[in-house]
């Protein structure tokens, strides 16, 4: 297992904290997802085959900016 941190812009709410959850719980492989619109991370523990980049772009799929 791996953890990656991204920092994501125009989180604003814990409504955008599950959407984003949601949508990178859907990639297989990913066994956790703490997502933060405070501190704008997204912290996410996956097996070492997933990568950051399939990650990201789920994050832009939904509308928000990966910093």
């Amino acid at each position: 297992m791996k953890e990656t941190i991204i920092n994501v812009n125009g989180m604003v709410c814990e409504g955008c904290e599950n959407r984003v959850q949601n949508a990178i719980k859907a990639i297989k492989g990913v066994k956790k997802v703490i997502a933060n619109h405070k501190n704008g991370t997204v912290t996410v523990t996956a097996k070492e085959n997933v990568l950051e980049e399939q990650m990201k772009e789920k994050i832009k799929d939904i509308g928000f900016e990966v910093l």
